[in-house]
């Protein structure tokens, strides 16, 4: 087995939430403060950052310090392309299997 699958079979574990896919949406359109993200799903702060934290530790988002404040952003864009395709698959009219 190429070892490359074993590594995108983790990616697909952490891209299976559908809140660390709201996220990353999110991110994607615009960098982001703990605060803002709260504001935006509704989730609470430290389910927010824990779903964060997951994200950073495979290298999908990355922080900035500015002071006491922390902005998220997506560090990896195929990342956010593969989130965005999805998202434009799903959304996309079924047509009956015959």
């Amino acid at each position: 087995m190429e070892p490359a699958l074993v590594d995108a079979a983790q990616l697909f574990k952490v891209l299976g939430h559908e809140s660390r896919l709201w996220l990353l949406h999110l991110l994607a359109a615009s960098p982001r403060t703990v605060g803002a993200l709260t504001e935006a799903t509704g989730m609470s702060q430290p389910l927010v950052s824990q779903h964060l934290r997951t994200l950073r530790q495979v290298g999908l988002v990355e922080a900035h310090r500015d002071g006491r404040e922390v902005t998220y952003e997506v560090s990896d864009r195929h990342v956010a392309h593969v989130v965005e395709d999805a998202l434009a698959h799903v959304r996309e009219p079924r047509t009956p299997q015959h």
